[in-house]
């Protein structure tokens, strides 16, 4: 057994085709055949059903798992190899909401890819409610989000903080106010997060404390949908409000207070407990703890 066949393996299972496998991996299909069928052989195991489409035997999943380990292992190695080089370099994976990949980040990464040309990024956009699980699952490396779940298997910083408001259209019948309670929404039309963002478990969270059953007239996945539409005059919204800045300061969205909402929530970094943190890795939250916080929540 060797790494190419085990690569091969894994390949074939996110491909379902020994074709589209040797493709991605530079090599004919006869030759991925040939390593699957060396693997089966080693150890007398069916791996691969060889129809359409193609897929793992129960036997293949088994090994598969195992293999993922094995290439994990080895990649691990090769990480601390290169660290040996002193020299911050590698590939990070950063799990957050859309809202943060959209305002704070790219402040973030542009100086430190300045700094660090070796140290590659990418960004994952996903739910609040799922940067925790990605990091605890290893998705991702490191979790940008609101730190409000706990964990033993993660370990968290935090950055800064945020709360959510309500905001409007100029055009609104709210935008005149100059405050609001969380009684005259009752009636108002809302646009809000979907259910599984934190943004929206805490704001179900007010209305039910004061037993209101808010009028929700539009549910969306991220805050840079829920602004369009109150921008449209769709309804009013209640979002992060360092999201907000731009349209603020342009006059397209009016934040109105609303005491009942003012709640700190803390933003941080979130990374898995007791996993190898590569020179890449720890350069990049050396950097981003070391940021003070009007670097996340300076306007634009």
């Amino acid at each position: 057994m060797n790494i190419s066949q085990l690569e091969t393996l894994l390949t074939i299972s996110r491909t379902l085709s020994f074709r589209k496998a040797g493709e991605l991996l530079n090599l004919t299909q006869p030759a991925v055949s040939a390593q699957i069928k060396s693997l089966e052989d080693e150890f007398k195991a069916v791996l691969v059903d060889r129809n359409h489409p193609v897929t793992l035997t129960d036997r293949g999943k088994v090994f598969l798992e195992h293999a993922e380990r094995i290439l994990g292992i080895v990649e691990e190695l090769k990480q601390k190899l290169s660290d040996l080089n002193q020299v911050p370099q590698g590939h990070i994976v950063l799990g957050t909401t859309t809202s943060i990949a959209i305002q704070i980040l790219p402040r973030v990464l542009s100086y430190f890819q300045n700094q660090f040309p070796l140290i590659k990024t990418s960004i994952q956009s996903m739910p609040s409610s799922q940067v925790l699980a990605s990091v605890e699952n290893g998705t991702v490396d490191i979790g940008i989000g609101y730190l409000s779940d706990k964990s033993p298997q993660v370990e968290t910083s935090i950055l800064y903080y945020d709360t959510f408001e309500l905001v409007v259209s100029p055009n609104h019948a709210l935008a005149a106010a100059k405050n609001v309670t969380i009684g005259m929404l009752k009636d108002i039309p809302l646009i809000l997060l979907s259910p599984d963002t934190l943004g929206r478990r805490f704001v179900d969270r007010i209305f039910r404390d004061h037993q209101i059953q808010p009028n929700i007239v539009m549910e969306l996945n991220s805050s840079e949908e829920v602004k369009r539409m109150a921008e449209m005059g769709l309804g009013a919204a209640v979002v992060s409000k360092l999201s907000i800045a731009g349209e603020v300061k342009r006059g397209t969205l009016k934040m109105i207070p609303v005491h009942e909402l003012e709640v700190s929530h803390p933003v941080g970094v979130i990374t898995k407990s007791g996993r190898y943190v590569n020179s890449a890795m720890r350069q990049f939250l050396s950097d981003l703890k070391g940021m003070p916080e009007d670097q996340f929540i300076g306007s634009e």
